[in-house]
């Protein structure tokens, strides 16, 4: 018998934000998130120390998912930002970045909790009131008539993660593929409310990234063995499909704790064969062309189904019934008694198709809305990044039918949001201070604060020590190479802004990010002409994004709110 303990009470911490350790691990984790952000982020390898699988990855839902947090500090923190990634995908890094931010650059004004949170929220309703009208010039709307703005959106998700190890050619196929199985999930007569289809991903790693496919309908893996036994198919018109949930492998179900009564000199076996035999009989009597069983088909049951000339097709898995079910529109069947007529199903075709070395049968149908990404990489390890990432963009634009909407991604919505803050809160800063109750001097504290925590998360795109500028009309992002030399032309040095959008060459003026200087209004009222006019653009999704910028700033109001934790520490 093991010895007994007493039990230890629990331990109150009072002001936990104060005490060194929470700062230290709040450091830890900024700069953890901060060197995985943007197309140049650093990989980070997650591995136990016990053993396993390595993982590698810049995203935020591979990191955070893999990574220990002890402090309840940043078991607060983490939990909102996998919250938001499980909501919409994309965001993470920015809105745990931005987080970390509010929370270190507040800590060091000493104002009341009840003040900051005040102001951030006041400054919050500013940024998301911003983004939502008509007048934001970061904001671009969606034209489904043309593809350039949704290629856009997925190009620059997946240029965002370098874990994918994608050279250009590959991104713009992967991008391609992306968008086409995304049109193949909406409905062809679409009504106010759409219900969209599925992207259903099949893996096929060790093969070029560029013989990537996307079929409609479905892919089903299949051994060479049993292609072989099943060869040839016959050509119909159309497919009549029984879909079984159920196992039938003739094994007897669980009985639990119950007991069982068989009568003298039956056999359970024999039995259970000849319930399935009749099971055959009658979907070969209803002309049943493919028999589809989640589980297992008994061997006996498949060699009578051949002998008919009916396929059977078994372990397809859960993950493909309901598609399945929505491909052939045959209800599962989940008992092995009288099937209904209506349960039956049918596909428009079905053939052999064979990637790489693996086989599958193709299931075509009818009229659906399902169709399959057939994703190829060179190892595991990039194909998960990838197989993620696809997942990822796949959200990001099932999120701009709701919010047909992309906001300007490469840092420039930042900058863009802080220009605006700054011209705001300083020319116009009576209906804050009345409706408040703060001083001027708290508003401009607080303000600082925001919009340095905004700048220093555009400035984490950086990470090869360059330097980043804004210019004063739009109040976008710059980015230049280190070392300058004394004497600077900022046209002969710089490009495009972060998103592309603007070219050097235009008569602008700039200055170094988070340098002093006077608040500008930026120009507002984006033009059609002026985003048509760049063929390429780095952008992000409007909806996520402004999800991330929520969560951001209400986590780190939440956390300077903190007056006390308890741990129970047995």
């Amino acid at each position: 018998m093991s010895r007994l303990e007493a039990k230890k009470p629990s331990i109150c911490r009072s002001e936990p934000l104060t005490g060194e350790r929470t700062r230290a691990s709040l450091a830890a984790l900024r700069g953890l998130v901060t060197s995985c952000y943007g197309p140049a982020g650093r990989l980070k390898q997650l591995h136990n120390g016990r053993g396993g699988s390595v993982v590698t990855t810049s995203q935020s839902a591979a990191l955070l998912a893999g990574l220990p947090v002890s402090h309840p500090v940043l078991k607060v923190l983490t939990a909102a930002v996998r919250n938001h990634v499980a909501c919409f995908s994309d965001g993470g890094l920015f809105t745990a970045i931005l987080c970390c931010n509010l929370v270190e650059n507040v800590q060091r004004l000493g104002l009341t909790p009840t003040t900051v949170i005040k102001l951030n929220k006041h400054l919050l309703s500013l940024c998301t009131s911003y983004l939502k009208s008509e007048v934001c010039a970061c904001r671009i709307p969606v034209d489904f008539s043309s593809t350039q703005i949704l290629l856009s959106l997925v190009r620059s998700i997946l240029t965002s993660k370098p874990a994918c190890m994608l050279i250009a050619k590959e991104v713009d196929h992967i991008s391609t593929l992306i968008l086409r199985a995304f049109l193949l999930t909406i409905p062809e007569n679409a009504q106010e409310h759409i219900i969209l289809g599925k992207s259903i991903i099949v893996p096929l790693k060790g093969q070029r990234v560029i013989d990537s496919a996307v079929l409609p309908g479905i892919l089903i893996e299949v051994s060479e063995v049993q292609l072989m036994k099943i060869l040839p198919i016959k050509k119909s018109d159309s497919f009549k499909v029984a879909l079984f949930g159920v196992s039938l492998s003739g094994d007897l179900s669980d009985t639990g704790e119950g007991t069982l009564l068989v009568s003298y000199e039956v056999s359970l076996e024999n039995a259970a064969l000849d319930q399935l035999f009749n099971l055959g009989k009658q979907l070969v009597s209803d002309r049943v062309d493919l028999v589809l069983c989640q589980k297992v088909i008994h061997p006996s049951l498949k060699q009578f189904l051949r002998t008919h000339h009916v396929i059977a097709v078994d372990r397809i898995g859960v993950s493909l019934m309901e598609p399945l079910s929505k491909v052939t529109g045959a209800w599962p069947i989940g008992s092995l008694g009288s099937i209904s007529p209506n349960s039956y199903g049918s596909i428009k075709d079905l053939c052999i198709a064979k990637f790489g070395c693996k086989h599958f049968f193709h299931l075509i149908p009818n009229k659906t809305t399902i169709c399959s990404l057939l994703l190829c990489n060179r190892n595991d390890t990039a194909w998960d990044e990838l197989k993620l990432t696809c997942q990822t963009a796949l959200h990001a634009l099932q999120l701009t039918i709701k919010d047909p909407y992309v906001l300007l991604g490469g840092g420039c919505t930042e900058t863009h949001l802080v220009a605006y803050i700054r011209h705001k809160t300083r020319n116009e800063p009576e209906s804050v201070l009345q409706d408040e109750g703060c001083s001027q001097t708290e508003l401009q504290l607080i303000t600082d604060a925001f919009c340095t925590a905004l700048e220093s998360l555009a400035g984490s795109l950086e990470h090869d020590g360059g330097e980043i500028l804004t210019d004063s009309k739009y109040g976008h992002f710059w980015s230049v190479q280190a070392d300058l030399p004394s004497a600077v032309n900022w046209p002969d040095l710089l490009s495009r802004c972060g998103c592309g959008l603007y070219s050097s060459q235009e008569e602008l003026s700039w200055s170094f990010l988070r340098s002093a200087r006077h608040p500008f209004p930026p120009q507002t009222c984006l033009s059609r002409e002026a985003t048509g006019s760049a063929s390429t653009l780095t952008l992000d999704c409007f909806t996520a994004k402004l999800s991330g910028l929520q969560v951001a700033v209400e986590t780190a109001s939440l956390i300077l709110d903190l007056s006390c934790v308890i741990e129970d520490t047995n």
